[in-house]
């Protein structure tokens, strides 16, 4: 007979889960292994609302392990460390983002593209090295092998910075990798929510022209008046959509939601790239045609590798980047979920874990 979740491993630990696919969270006791040798513990104190929390609680990519308790979007402080821990000491603040393990061992690892690792180990709705799922970050505590921690800069707060590690990784490794960082040239950015409008901020940072791609004219403001994006396309208006017909270099595809990729194809150069880092539950069309006729590009990305979150991080250090975050209490976390689902938030939920979490 399988144990229970909170007998599982040594420590006592508390969060909030579903247990099936209504999605729907409540206060959840399980357990958390001891520190090890190699090992960092992390205090709690904020975790960020992703929309893959959501996709998951609802079984909509089809492979949650429930009981699910989410969060990869994780700045604490560490309680205790291993005796080969030397990164980080007691009362450090850190980081846990998306990723809690992986092999080490080969060829992607040795690169430092631990998350491309065939052994990837999420944060999340996993499975450990010991065999026991992976609990996530709306929850009081974390144990995490040193590797997949980090050091969290100075200068950016808690709070707003904690969705830089999903959000915030997700857009940069993109634009790094496909080379979409040469200032002056035109980036795109199709979707203002968690992940879009930090890639406005990040382009803004690379020295890019920047424009929204958006299906609500609500969000044109925002956009330029708010996160300083230069222009703002109404994709849902052909006249607005075929007057930006040929004119960017790049366009990242922030839209978790399935969507036509021809229109944001026409908007593209020759040579144009179109790199998308949403994850709709559904196959997307693609039309070959533009491809063929442009030359263009239409590529992926699946967040970053430890060394290269470290280096988001202290970019966006440098240049005073941070989410618009909206904090809630854990409590509040259903109804948070159902304002998700409607895109109503700007533009990231944080939960307040250290002042709002305790068993109940």
């Amino acid at each position: 007979m399988a144990k229970r979740a909170e007998n599982e491993q040594p420590q006592k630990a508390f969060g909030w889960a579903a247990r099936d696919p209504s999605g729907i969270l409540s206060p959840f006791h399980f357990s958390r292994r001891d520190n090890g040798d190699d090992d960092v513990t992390v205090k709690i104190h904020y975790c960020g609302v992703c929309h893959s929390d959501l996709h998951i609680l609802k079984n909509e990519w089809g492979f949650t392990k429930y009981p699910i308790l989410p969060g990869h979007e994780i700045v604490g402080f560490v309680t205790a460390v291993g005796s080969s821990v030397h990164k980080f000491k007691v009362g450090d603040r850190v980081g846990v983002g998306v990723i809690v393990g992986s092999c080490q061992t080969c060829e992607i690892c040795e690169q430092s593209l631990e998350n491309y690792c065939p052994n990837v180990i999420f944060t999340y709705n996993s499975t450990d090295h010991d065999g026991t799922n992976t609990y996530g970050g709306y929850s009081d505590m974390i144990v995490v092998h040193q590797r997949f921690v980090l050091q969290f800069p100075e200068n950016l707060p808690s709070d707003a910075g904690a969705p830089l590690l999903c959000a915030g990784i997700t857009v940069y490794s993109p634009m790094k990798y496909y080379g979409m960082t040469e200032p002056g040239k035109h980036l795109g950015v199709a979707g203002l929510g968690g992940l879009g409008h930090i890639a406005v901020k990040i382009g803004k940072a690379f020295g890019l022209k920047v424009t929204v791609i958006s299906t609500s004219p609500k969000k044109e403001d925002d956009a330029i008046n708010k996160l300083g994006a230069d222009a703002f396309v109404l994709s849902s208006d052909p006249a607005k959509l075929k007057a930006a017909v040929n004119t960017m270099d790049y366009i990242i595809d922030t839209i978790a939601a399935v969507h036509p990729l021809a229109p944001l194809l026409s908007l593209l150069k020759m040579d144009g790239k179109l790199i998308t880092v949403g994850l709709p539950e559904k196959p997307l069309e693609l039309p070959i045609f533009p491809l063929v006729l442009g030359r263009k590009l239409v590529g992926g990305s699946d967040i970053g590798g430890m060394k290269e979150t470290k280096e988001m991080l202290d970019f966006c250090a440098k240049h005073n980047i941070t989410a618009d975050i909206e904090l809630i209490s854990v409590d509040n976390i259903n109804m948070a979920m159902e304002r998700l689902a409607e895109s109503d938030v700007k533009y990231r939920f944080v939960i307040d874990i250290a002042n709002s979490l305790s068993p109940s």
